[in-house]
């Protein structure tokens, strides 16, 4: 957004919160809180009683009906019993929402390394959150994770990664890797997924994880969300590890009936993979549009961090071999040649 846009629309909050607080608009104070990889941004206003609230600034031309699927997602949460921010007053026409603040305290600040126990008790307590979330929240409302959004998400990888980024086509393979991804996830019992349940939109408040961030929820595969968090932008656990917590969240998601009981270990372990690296290819080409196209900086860093994902999602099954070679063959070497062409510290694919 330009910097006269921003002013505008800093100023427009601004007299937004002034009328509601019965303030005048100079004794408003906000200071930016953070960022988003979308146009979204977040402030925290500080109360002539000293309470803080925070505020969402959703722009409606950038973020479409993005906040009012966040007001009406936060409240089905909240009645459902989920830990989610309370909500005080939203504004859906102009994109503003007030929101309680749980503080700066995200879930990866808690972490040390892959291997730390507070790192794995930290994990532990979200895969238990997401127990809760798959348990308790409806899907009636809530959009499809259909073919047609998986297969969007997967032609981010070929449009934004191969030809915008690195001008290389994509493999013979990548047709019939594409439709197993999706076939593979339509596959699953459907149940809410978060859709980016990653430490960053897992606040620590008085000791409690809480959900934000939530506003691209839909109806959609049981293990997206498991993923999200264990093959995420944070760490990157054994193999051991991971087939520890998968298994574990299988034999859970039986005994309360998200899972059928014919669905054994290996299977489960195919269907998560295959998930994963839907996901992993979706964030490559995604944070290389977010690059190339938002001009948002930071991200090009991360993709061998989602490549090394990817390998490891891809690496089991014989099914993906074609593409695992060209991914070991072809695009890891044309990144590594990218990103040090760039100067970008983390080229290769460890």
């Amino acid at each position: 957004m330009p910097q006269a846009a921003t002013t505008e629309r800093f100023d427009r909050m601004r007299h937004w919160i002034a009328q509601r607080h019965n303030l005048a608009p100079s004794d408003v104070l906000l200071h930016l809180a953070a960022g988003d990889a979308s146009f979204r941004r977040y402030f925290r206003l500080l109360l002539p009683n000293g309470s803080t609230r925070m505020i969402m600034d959703a722009p409606p031309l950038q973020e479409g009906n993005n906040t009012q699927r966040f007001v009406t997602i936060a409240q089905d949460w909240q009645q459902a019993g989920l830990p989610v921010p309370r909500l005080y007053i939203a504004d859906q026409e102009a994109g503003f929402v007030e929101l309680e603040d749980l503080g700066d305290t995200a879930l990866q600040q808690h972490f040390v390394d892959a291997d730390d126990p507070t790192t794995l008790t930290w994990h532990e307590r979200a895969i238990a959150l997401l127990d809760r979330l798959q348990t308790q929240a409806s899907t009636v409302a809530l959009p499809a994770y259909d073919a047609a959004l998986l297969g969007r998400e997967l032609d981010l990888f070929p449009e934004w990664c191969l030809e915008r980024l690195l001008g290389i086509a994509p493999p013979n393979s990548w047709h019939e890797l594409r439709q197993h991804l999706i076939d593979s996830a339509l596959s699953q019992p459907r149940v809410a997924v978060h859709r980016d349940f990653d430490a960053m939109n897992l606040m620590v408040h008085d000791d409690t994880l809480h959900l934000i961030d939530f506003q691209d929820a839909v109806a959609g595969p049981l293990t997206y969300d498991l993923i999200s968090l264990l093959r995420g932008r944070y760490c990157r656990f054994s193999a051991s590890r991971y087939a520890i917590w998968v298994e574990a969240f299988r034999q859970r998601a039986i005994a309360d009936s998200r899972l059928g009981d014919d669905i054994d270990t290996a299977t489960f372990r195919r269907l998560a993979d295959a998930m994963a690296a839907q996901r992993s290819l979706k964030v490559l080409g995604i944070f290389c549009r977010l690059t190339l196209r938002d001009h948002k900086t930071g991200y090009l860093a991360r993709l061998p961090h989602f490549l090394a994902h990817l390998q490891d999602s891809l690496s089991p099954w014989p099914v993906c071999d074609n593409f695992r070679v060209w991914l070991a063959d072809s695009f890891a070497p044309a990144l590594d040649a990218e990103l040090r062409f760039r100067g970008i510290i983390g080229g290769g694919t460890s």
